[in-house]
């Protein structure tokens, strides 16, 4: 671990502690490069981790202050004042059935013209589509028929230049021969764990985890098992490590940055012992990183396939979150199953549209693509931030909420009274959408969560329905 990283997570516990309160000022930049006995980049390298974080912010001319937010959020799987915590228990393998759930869920925002918290994709107005489609357009009328072989796996040649430029120029240089083309990162998931499993094995995830990685188990005929996961810290290694013991596991599946619903950034160090563990087990994993652009911090983090030396990790991607969802253009970097993903992909679905691929690959070459990035993660941090003091504002007593380092989702605990399924129902027959926390898990422990999307613009009417939904929330406590 580098020692800013050691600083910030000193100063994180710190806050997780009590010992900085919300709203207080933390040490001067001088002041911690005197009591720590390090460098004053050290400490600025610290603070700005801390920030993008979420744990602190910075006042003009006054210094770095504990977010309001953060002395809940950061704390949320810590037990309440009063309540012991539950005893460990061992995860048990389990039958994945949430598709219907999801489907009806997904089907009832789609149905209504309601204020969309509960939509699992990003605001569409703030994507460059026009500008993409105007490259397709021009595309289609030069090239009247299309050579089907050009893209047959791994697909456009100049697309796939173009996303390992993009990784290059971010720190992380791939292979464009790993890279295989897919239809979204749905895709690229589904085929990644065709390739590394077999109907009825066991996969370890996040608990909770995004539903599309239990999809995949479902459709696979296989078994999920679910692992306790820090809503900071990511997935609990040295749970993990327990279960691997216990069980044969076939394959994990992971999101380590802004996870979905959680939106953690999993530390560098966390992540290098993450793929140490697997890798020393000769176990696959399964890295979903279609946030990895959206972050709000600095810096793009890293992967954990910049961690990799084995090809064990089969990094999944897509610009469905970041620049265009209706296209569904997706990538996989299998590493030693490379050979099986993309045998998988012809027979699957033989190819991906040739016409988009090429559009979006001659949007990254001309066009501004890091501008529009800037304009994206600047906005979903301002709402974020927006979400998060309103929902402290108008949501009863007992409600905590994550802390997002990315994306545009917020993962919120409700008072344990409250059912999200019967909020979930009350909240539409208002026009308001929220994600059920069910569908986050094969288990109930999610009973009184929700998940609330952020990337749309904040008006008048959103505040009202967040408002309504906090009235809701109440009710039911």
């Amino acid at each position: 671990m580098n020692l800013y990283e050691k600083l910030a997570d000193e100063i994180t516990q710190a806050v997780r502690h009590g010992v900085f309160a919300a709203g207080e000022r933390i040490p001067s930049v001088r002041q911690a490069s005197q009591q720590h006995g390090v460098s004053i980049k050290t400490v600025l390298h610290a603070y700005a981790l801390l920030e993008s974080r979420g744990i602190v912010e910075t006042r003009p001319q006054s210094g770095y202050f504990v977010r309001d937010a953060a002395a809940r959020s950061v704390a949320l799987e810590e037990p309440r004042p009063g309540r012991l915590p539950a005893p460990p228990t061992q995860p048990v393998a389990a039958a994945v059935d949430v598709s219907r759930l999801v489907l009806s869920t997904l089907r009832s925002i789609r149905a209504h013209d309601a204020v969309p918290f509960g939509s699992p994709y990003p605001d569409p107005s703030l994507f460059p589509w026009r500008r993409i489609n105007q490259y397709a357009n021009a595309i289609a009328r030069r090239h009247a028929s299309w050579n089907l072989i050009d893209d047959l796996p791994p697909g456009n040649p100049e697309l796939i230049r173009q996303i390992a430029r993009r990784y290059a120029e971010n720190g992380v240089p791939v292979d464009p021969g790993e890279i295989i083309i897919t239809l979204g990162a749905t895709e690229a998931i589904n085929l990644s764990l065709q390739a590394v499993a077999k109907p009825g094995d066991t996969v370890a995830v996040e608990s909770p985890t995004y539903y599309a990685m239990l999809h995949a188990i479902e459709r696979l005929g296989m078994r999920a098992i679910e692992v306790a996961t820090h809503p900071v810290d990511g997935i609990d290694i040295e749970a993990l490590a327990r279960v691997i013991a216990e069980q044969k596991i076939a394959a994990c599946m992971v999101m380590p940055n802004f996870q979905n619903p959680l939106g953690f950034r999993m530390p560098d160090a966390r992540k290098r012992q993450l793929v140490e563990l697997l890798a020393a087990q000769e176990i696959p994993v399964i890295e979903n990183d279609v946030y990895q652009e959206l972050y709000f911090g600095e810096t793009r983090p890293s992967t954990l396939k910049s961690f990799d030396t084995k090809g064990l990790v089969l990094h999944c991607a897509s610009f469905s979150k970041s620049l265009t969802a209706s296209y569904r253009i997706g990538w996989a970097l299998p590493g030693r199953y490379r050979a099986q993903v993309e045998k998988l992909k012809f027979l699957n679905t033989l190819t991906t549209p040739s016409v988009p691929q090429v559009a979006v690959a001659d949007y990254l070459r001309q066009d501004g693509y890091d501008r529009h990035l800037r304009h994206v993660r600047k906005v979903y941090r301002q709402q974020a931030s927006i979400m998060m003091a309103m929902v402290q504002r108008f949501f009863p007593e007992g409600t905590r909420m994550s802390t997002p380092q990315g994306g545009y989702v917020l993962w919120v605990e409700l008072p344990e009274r409250v059912d999200s399924m019967r909020l979930y129902q009350a909240a539409l027959a208002r026009s308001i959408t929220v994600g059920p926390g069910m569908m986050f898990s094969t288990r109930n422990d999610f009973r009184h969560f929700i998940r609330l999307n952020y990337s749309y613009p904040w008006t008048a009417q959103t505040e009202a329905a967040l408002k309504t939904l906090g009235e809701l929330v109440t009710q039911m406590a």
